[in-house]
């Protein structure tokens, strides 16, 4: 009797033994398939929702990796689950190579670029130098503001700020010749006449002084 009895006991350990085996592999099984899921879910999240929030992300990220790890070792066959856990990794490392660029501050424009800009507005003229944006209806206010922009900045600019000055000038120039055949009213025709006696002066004498303090620092 006494014999039965120590047989049921150890069946029951081993059977209890046995239950918390498997509740332990299939818990460490579930940890790397959140995992993998976690990795697919962010993957599909917009560049610019991540953005707001990817130091939260990216540290969830680690904290799931280093579990799923740690859950390899509580499992019986671990080729299957470490080559998806590997693959995980790899994939996100991918993934937040792409975001590093995607979130990543654009370059600063050149000095060129940074004069064209406040010249006539944020990106509207590049490196093709088109004015095709100009037309009968804003060309006044373009002039408008290339030459109180120039007046404003005039001391500050080097001789070979005023030789880009010039050359934008007259692309402005060719452009009024082809809007004055869309429309341009005689009013606007005259404001703008009065800009560019403004300018010319100004581009003259300035442009001398920015070549004759450019002569000095040489000669130092």
């Amino acid at each position: 009797m006494k014999s039965i009895q120590l047989l049921s006991g150890i069946a029951l350990l081993v059977l209890g033994f046995t239950s918390c085996k498997d509740e332990k592999q299939e818990k460490a099984q579930k940890t790397v398939d959140s995992y993998v899921a976690y990795v697919d879910s962010v993957k599909n999240v917009a560049a610019e929702d991540l953005k707001a929030d990817w130091k939260s992300v990216d540290a969830e990220y680690d904290k799931r990796a280093q579990e799923a790890e740690l859950a390899l070792a509580d499992l019986k066959d671990k080729t299957a689950a470490t080559e998806k856990v590997n693959a995980s990794k790899i994939k996100y490392e991918e993934f937040k190579n792409e975001m590093t660029a995607v979130f990543a501050p654009p370059p600063a424009p050149s000095p060129k670029q940074q004069l064209r800009n406040a010249l006539f507005g944020e990106g509207k003229i590049g490196d093709d130098m088109s004015f095709s944006w100009v037309n009968a209806q804003n060309i006044h206010s373009v002039y408008q503001q290339f030459v109180h922009t120039v007046e404003n900045n005039k001391d500050s600019y080097s001789r070979e700020d005023w030789d880009e000055i010039k050359l934008l000038y007259e692309a402005l120039d060719s452009r009024k010749n082809t809007v004055e055949k869309e429309g341009l009213t005689a009013e606007d025709n005259r404001k703008i006449a009065g800009l560019k006696i403004k300018f010319a002066p100004m581009y003259t004498v300035n442009r001398m002084g920015a070549k004759s303090e450019e002569n000095r620092d040489a000669k130092k």
